[in-house]
């Protein structure tokens, strides 16, 4: 339900602004950016005392990797993230349904799913997906330690993510989680939209492992700094 969420509002801002005729057309990176902040933000306030607010595929395996989290979880978490990534996305089309008919620019369509190699370079959205899905987990580990004042933590969380968008944004999207990337792109792919363009599966890995790698590098980190 947190990824489904995260994906409903945070790709729902991008299909806001993207998409032709919509009431926030053209509105702008900022707006994406404050939608992104408030979709992570939200799932977070919600389910942090549930599940530790587990809606990232990379953070999962990160935790993992340090002893922070069970293995034996790591595969019904991630098989949980991605379908709750591909259900948000399906109710951003059934939102959106009439714009997309209107939508003739198939990038702008791809976009509002996943990240897109704009620049024609699996290295620089490696590069772009890994800085910023390491200043994620671990800021995202710094903010939440003190478990002092939790929701004020995950506001802070919100900030952060917003931030990320917004500077790390313009390459390629950014993904920082794996499953928010690859689900909406599966279903992508499978949907008969009227100006269908490639869901650019040869680029699709890059927002899987650099955030993957990301992430383990920041729990790493933070577990040699902090423990």
């Amino acid at each position: 339900m947190g990824t489904a969420i995260m994906v409903a509002l945070g790709n729902g801002s991008v299909a806001n602004v993207e998409l032709k005729g919509t009431k926030g057309f053209h509105g702008g990176w900022v707006l994406i950016g404050f939608g992104y902040g408030i979709g992570v933000m939200i799932p977070a306030l919600m389910f942090a005392t549930v599940s530790g607010a587990q809606i990232n595929p990379a953070m999962t395996i990160g935790l993992a990797v340090v002893g922070s989290f069970p293995w034996h979880e790591v595969v019904p978490y991630i098989v949980a993230q991605m379908l709750g990534a591909i259900f948000g996305q399906l109710l951003i089309i059934l939102a959106y349904s009439p714009y997309y008919d209107e939508t003739e620019n198939p990038e702008s369509i791809l976009g509002t799913f996943s990240t897109i190699d704009a620049a024609n370079s699996k290295l620089n959205g490696f590069i772009n997906e890994f800085i910023g899905t390491f200043m994620l987990v671990f800021g995202a580990l710094c903010i939440t330690a003190d478990k002092v004042d939790s929701r004020a933590d995950f506001i802070g969380l919100g900030f952060l993510v917003m931030c990320l968008v917004v500077s790390f944004g313009g390459p390629t999207g950014p993904a920082l989680n794996p499953a928010r990337d690859l689900g909406p792109r599966l279903l992508h792919a499978i949907w008969p939209f009227r100006f269908k363009g490639s869901s650019q599966f040869s680029y699709s890995w890059v927002p899987v492992i650099a955030p993957i790698v990301g992430a383990i590098v920041a729990t790493t980190l933070y577990q040699g700094i902090f423990n």
